[in-house]
């Protein structure tokens, strides 16, 4: 991806006070393109291929727009245990909006695995996500994923584990 992709791309994310200074029809012009999804899953897939941590922003940045499908699902996966890049709360995120029994496996380890650059958040902001993600997420096997994270160390993760299979159980 060139600098000036990575502009046009940027110029997506909305500044507190200011909104943003581009627009979704900017972006596909920019790229000669009149599909976002599909642009947002070619940037993640050669970012991912290229395992450029920037890169994946800037496709997260336009997947987030667009629009996930189920497309986009083995990258996504791949990249929430990927410790090459630092947007796990992002891929985590899209996940829960895909809601599918095929991303419990990669849900339950951003529950407990804590990534290097994210040591000093004591509010386990990543587990909590993907807790939320699997709460969401249809059919037994999220549900087993929150009962084993009730034995998770920290207490937060137990509290929203708990919080979720509460949810889950309302009508």
């Amino acid at each position: 991806m060139t600098p000036e992709d990575r502009r046009v791309i940027s110029s997506l994310v909305v500044v507190p006070g200011r909104g943003r200074r581009g627009s979704p029809e900017d972006v596909l012009r920019h790229f000669g393109t009149t599909d976002g999804r599909a642009l947002g899953l070619r940037l993640m897939r050669d970012a991912v291929d290229r395992q450029d941590g920037l890169d994946v922003e800037m496709a997260l940045i336009v997947c987030a727009t667009f629009g996930f499908t189920m497309d986009h699902l083995d990258l996504l996966v791949q990249l929430a245990s990927a410790d090459w890049h630092h947007k796990h709360e992002d891929v985590v995120s899209a996940l829960g909006q895909l809601r599918t029994p095929a991303a419990v496996d990669a849900l339950y380890h951003a529950g407990w695995w804590v990534p290097d650059y994210l040591d000093f958040d004591e509010s386990r902001a990543l587990a909590v996500k993907a807790i939320w993600a699997l709460g969401g997420t249809p059919g037994a096997e999220a549900e087993q994923a929150l009962k084993r994270l009730l034995s998770a160390e920290g207490e937060i993760v137990r509290e929203a584990a708990r919080a979720q299979l509460m949810r889950r159980e309302e009508p």
